[in-house]
């Protein structure tokens, strides 16, 4: 367990979250958001990032700058970045032209429906931890569990009821296996197509050596049962490569300085900024 991950003194959330490399766990975490059929419409219809590399690199930035804000603050910076995100999701609603999986044309979509933030909260949380164990440090059971409690802070910055989000590291995984069993998650054509987009997003020449692996890693950090929904190849002499990279990865990123490792509102040390009472209600911000 890093330094960090064992402080007493930060929540466990600002702790695993300081650490820019598990932004690397992003592309687990959107791939398994797109085989939600009605999070891929939602992408499809509304959303720019595989338009060019300018769109997909503004879209990374924004994300990134949320993550850092909610996290971290100061509260004026957490409020506002939860602001741009409720006035992206009242822009993101629909209804389905097509059958997607088991969801018939016409059914609607919205951004806002806490069912589909769960399956993106519950997404993001577990590939943020898979990230932080494979390029960080292992954490123990209960710094998982209290990442999961930590996170449910999300609730009320996106106006979902209380509850929705897990609360254990236990909860999260049978969340998930309920969506899969239940049919609910399914990888469509639609889901594949736009795959090729976050694994080989737009960008310039010089930009290659990093998207190749970023693609690669995206791939090893996958779960068995995703990559083979998305048909994606890889072999055992491709798992046995990637674990020995995670693993001088790993002995290579702790020896860095703070001031690589971390985001600069992590070195600062401000405290984890709580959504106000205007956020606790369901429905999100306007």
């Amino acid at each position: 367990m890093s330094r960090s991950a064992r402080s007493t003194t930060r929540p466990v959330v600002q702790c695993v979250n300081a650490e820019r490399i598990v932004v690397l766990g992003w592309g687990r975490a959107i791939l398994a958001q797109l085989a939600h059929p009605l999070v891929a419409a939602g992408v499809a219809e509304h959303s720019h990032f595989a338009d060019d590399h300018r769109s997909a690199l503004r879209r990374l930035d924004a994300t990134v700058r949320a993550m850092r804000a909610l996290t971290f603050g100061p509260p004026a910076a957490a409020i506002a970045a939860a602001e741009r995100i409720a006035r992206t999701h009242d822009r993101v609603r629909g209804t389905l032209r097509e059958p997607l999986g088991r969801f018939p044309p016409g059914t609607p979509y919205s951004a806002h429906d806490p069912e589909l933030l769960a399956w993106v909260h519950v997404t993001t949380v577990e590939a943020t931890i898979v990230a932080y164990e494979r390029f960080v440090a292992p954490l123990a059971p209960e710094l998982r569990d209290q990442y999961c409690l930590g996170a449910t802070a999300m609730e009320r910055w996106l106006g979902v009821p209380r509850g929705m989000f897990p609360r254990s590291w236990r909860e999260l995984e049978a969340a998930i296996l309920r969506a899969r069993e239940s049919g609910t998650i399914g990888v469509t054509p639609l889901a594949r197509r736009l795959a090729m987009s976050v694994l080989e997003p737009p960008h310039p020449r010089w930009l290659a050596p990093a998207v190749r692996l970023w693609r690669w890693s995206t791939i090893g950090l996958l779960p068995d049962w995703l990559r083979e929904a998305y048909a994606l190849p890889w072999t055992p002499d491709d798992r046995r490569r990637f674990d020995r990279w995670c693993q001088r990865l790993r002995t290579i990123w702790r020896s860095l300085p703070e001031a690589v490792r971390h985001w600069p509102e992590a070195r600062a040390g401000l405290p984890l900024p709580m959504p106000p009472d205007r956020f606790a209600r369901a429905g999100a911000p306007r």
